[in-house]
């Protein structure tokens, strides 16, 4: 589409490279940019600029974080002996508006698939395995996709730490084989989290 100012454009290309955000929203939004004081554009620049600039990676669970280790870690009140290993960030976020977790997490930083070239090497699961010894970890709550790649690697961190004394759950099967996490309603979430299972048992249903 021709758009009548440059400036305009720009802002609106630079706005459609997110995901879910064609050209016509972006549109919607820079002119509602154009609507508000300019002070409330400036804040939004900043905040990004800043997020870019500044966001770490808890250097223990791998989750976002203003510091070396991010708020959750930190937290004498959470059960360090809890972890709960997800696939991404975005699912820590799913499980934390449940209200339901208190432990902490570890983000894998994917899943094992070796179709796409993605073996254990490349995840985050040898710094998991480092956590369980150190801390005496008493379970990990394996919060996985449903599919075949979270169930391989499910299965291969429940090899890796079968000799050290640690309990292996899953989430019960409220969600469906073959979702997402992030599309979870939180209701179902919040009960798969509630009601996990051994992951032994889990292997003979």
């Amino acid at each position: 589409m021709e758009l009548p100012s440059e400036l305009i454009n720009n802002a609106v290309i630079e706005l459609s490279r997110l995901p879910g955000i064609g050209a016509k929203s972006a549109l919607r939004l820079v002119l509602h940019l154009l609507k508000q004081p300019v002070q409330n554009s400036e804040n939004l620049g900043d905040a990004i600029i800043r997020l870019r600039r500044d966001i770490q990676f808890c250097k223990k669970c791998f989750n976002v974080a203003d510091e070396a280790i991010c708020s959750i870690c930190n937290n004498k009140v959470r059960n360090q002996q809890l972890i709960c290993v997800v696939e991404n960030i975005r699912d820590v976020f799913a499980i934390e508006k449940t209200n339901q977790y208190k432990g902490v997490y570890h983000v894998l930083g994917g899943v094992i698939s070796p179709m796409d070239g993605v073996g254990p090497e490349q995840l985050k699961i040898e710094a998991l395995l480092k956590r369980v010894k150190q801390d005496v970890v008493d379970e990990l709550i394996m919060a996985l996709n449903p599919t075949m790649e979270g169930d391989t690697t499910v299965f291969y961190i429940s090899q890796k730490v079968e000799s050290l004394n640690v309990k292996v759950t899953t989430l019960a099967r409220g969600v469906a084989f073959g979702g997402d996490l992030e599309y979870v309603d939180e209701l179902t979430l919040a009960r798969s989290i509630v009601t996990r299972t051994n992951y032994e048992k889990y292997l003979v249903q």
